[in-house]
């Protein structure tokens, strides 16, 4: 059974009434629930918890860990985000949801701004499949439509995914690089565009097949890290000097 965390900052929920008649229970429990109904043991952790919920022994029994945040990336601690950098580098999966590619620990994994061009105008989306074979878009179609959402455009400040899975077309115009996969160390990132807090977006049942394909994708490989440093050779070396 695959361990999930599925954080979230949870700010939105308490201060906006949309919000909350979208998800009453918090974007968290949303999505949690239907990991939970794939088979998955699933836990939440949030911003205003101690250690942001996020202890040593939360990290270390999550296989993959799903994060959600908006108006208060600065407020998640420096030492929280180095150990949760340092969990992918040892293969914890990490799932980046929407508004999360400004997230300290998405901009640490990929070193760039992260930034983007946004417009909130009830644009239609249309995700565009550009990888059909990946294990991510199993049972999805040629794309999935979203009546309404926060428009993302390029140019999105990220280095050149690993595989780019999934490109948007909005209403007004714009494209965007919505479904991209990263390695780092031992451990598989995915970023996934669609999800802002005031539609209904988790609740469809395409994007939260996208995110469970997503989730079993990025589970650990069961192998160590590598050993790094000075090394000591494995055959004999000969002096070249005889």
């Amino acid at each position: 059974m695959i361990n999930v965390t599925v954080w979230n900052e949870n700010r939105h929920e308490l201060t906006n009434e949309k919000v909350k008649e979208v998800y009453p229970e918090g974007i968290h429990q949303t999505i949690a629930a239907f990991l939970r109904e794939a088979g998955m043991d699933v836990k939440t952790a949030t911003l205003d918890e101690p250690e942001h919920g996020l202890t040593d022994e939360v990290l270390d029994k999550t296989d993959v860990l799903l994060w959600w945040g908006h108006m208060a990336h600065h407020e998640v601690d420096d030492e929280i985000v180095t150990k949760v950098q340092q969990r992918v580098l040892d293969g914890m999966g990490l799932i980046v949801l929407h508004s999360a590619h400004f997230s300290k620990i998405f901009k640490r994994l990929m070193g760039t701004s992260c930034d983007l061009k946004w417009r909130e105008a009830d644009d239609k989306e249309r995700i565009w499949v550009v990888n059909p074979s990946h294990p991510i878009t199993e049972g999805i179609g040629e794309y999935i439509e979203l009546e309404k959402e926060e428009m993302y455009g390029e140019h999105f400040d990220i280095p050149a995914p690993d595989e780019l899975l999934f490109v948007s077309w909005f209403e007004g115009g714009e494209v965007f690089r919505s479904g991209c996969t990263y390695r780092r160390g031992n451990g598989k990132i995915f970023y996934f565009r669609p999800g802002h807090e005031t539609y209904p977006t988790y609740h469809n049942e395409e994007i939260q097949r996208v995110i469970t394909n997503a989730v079993q994708w990025a589970k650990p490989v069961e192998r160590k890290r590598p050993v790094y440093g000075n090394a000591q050779p494995l055959e004999e070396i000969k002096d070249k000097n005889k």
